[in-house]
């Protein structure tokens, strides 16, 4: 989840797709949803399941009453779970839309950090005790979790804002571009602007001091920038017989396999940084090590850099930040050596039956065959 720990943001995230605390959360709000639809089918359709006697007054504000004190409640619920600090639930709770928009920015990002680091000997696992170990460490795995989960904040939120999900904002405004006669702006752009104003007021201020709460609240910032670096501008033509008379353009976001893509890729050349004091303003600044280490380079960090501070175990064997590589599966020609940490691999043969030659039936449905093969699975060593 999100919060503001001792070390500024703090990923106090549960990392459980579709299941448990998320997964019960959902259906409570998808059945105040299917309540509510139903209480206005009984007023403006007279569905048989409302047993209306016809000296019923014309209105929905007793059960929309009703209706509404549920459904904040179950909002505050989900906000007071999510083990917000003081004033990221008071944000949480001033829109109903923000804890399904929390929820899914949590999801939506654990999904794409395990994507990411799926061939990895570190594979986005975060369960228990090894989530909390790794967390209290500054190292670029860490660097990658505060990115990739403020860029899935920033994400989630200007698209629920276009969806219509939130009461604070709605649609993308129109920027101020030159040469507008040939097209107007339209559609229903997401809305970053409004995105990245909740998330900076949601993460708080930069800190001043601390090193750690200050790389961590710069990989923050990193997630927040590639996401607004990969806005486009979508048209769509208007006019007669397919000509494109008149364009109507939006702004919208990159999907987020593209944003884990580039967070994988900052990750990957994310430099080791120290401390030092700014004499201008008193305050810290991130930098390079004041001693010069073997692999690691001295180039000043950008903002646009991830940043880490402490070097990373191996993950090959059970510690406290991951359970190892024992058993993970691999691909022989792809990672397995590396994966295995050169304890070899298991090679074992099954049978498996997946559906083949399939064709598009008319209408509306795909029609396929069972096909039988043999193949083979590896597995690390322990």
């Amino acid at each position: 989840m999100l919060g503001w720990g001792e070390h500024g943001w703090r990923l106090l995230l549960p990392w459980r797709t579709a299941s448990g605390v998320l997964g019960g959360m959902h259906k409570r709000l998808s059945r105040i949803n299917t309540l509510w639809k139903r209480s206005l089918q009984c007023v403006w359709e007279l569905k048989p399941w409302c047993r209306l006697t016809g000296n019923e007054p014309l209105t929905i504000l007793p059960l929309t009453s009703e209706m509404e004190e549920a459904a904040v409640k179950a909002h505050y619920k989900v906000c007071d779970r999510l083990k917000l600090e003081k004033k990221q639930r008071r944000m949480c709770r001033r829109d109903p839309g923000v804890a399904e928009t929390l929820m899914e920015a949590i999801s939506m990002s654990a999904l794409e950090c395990q994507y990411q680091f799926r061939f990895e000997r570190w594979n986005c696992t975060l369960e228990g005790r090894y989530r909390a170990s790794l967390l209290k460490r500054g190292f670029k795995e860490t660097a990658f979790l505060y990115a990739i989960s403020s860029a899935g904040l920033t994400h989630a939120m200007a698209k629920a804002c276009s969806a219509g999900r939130m009461e604070r904002c709605t649609c993308d405004e129109a920027p101020d571009l030159e040469n507008r006669e040939a097209w107007q702006w339209g559609g229903c752009g997401d809305n970053l602007k409004y995105s990245n104003k909740f998330v900076k007021e949601f993460l708080g201020r930069k800190p001043n001091k601390d090193l750690r709460a200050r790389v961590d609240f710069h990989n923050n910032l990193v997630g927040m920038k590639v996401i607004k670096a990969g806005v486009e501008t979508t048209c769509k033509c208007h006019g007669v017989s397919g000509s494109c008379t008149v364009r109507t353009c939006w702004r919208q976001l990159s999907p987020f396999h593209e944003i884990g893509k580039q967070l994988k890729q900052k990750y990957e050349t994310s430099l080791k940084v120290g401390s030092t004091t700014n004499e201008a303003t008193g305050e810290g600044d991130i930098s390079p090590p004041k001693k010069s280490i073997p692999g690691h380079s001295d180039q000043i960090p950008r903002t646009t850099d991830l940043v880490y501070i402490d070097d990373s175990p191996s993950f090959c064997l059970m510690s406290r930040y991951s359970p190892g590589t024992s058993g993970r599966k691999c691909y022989k020609d792809k990672n397995c050596d590396s994966i295995c940490c050169g304890r070899g691999h298991n090679t074992q043969s099954r049978v498996v039956t997946r559906p083949c030659q399939c064709q598009v039936r008319w209408c509306c449905y795909v029609e396929c065959k069972q096909c039988t093969q043999r193949e083979e699975v590896y597995t690390c060593k322990d």
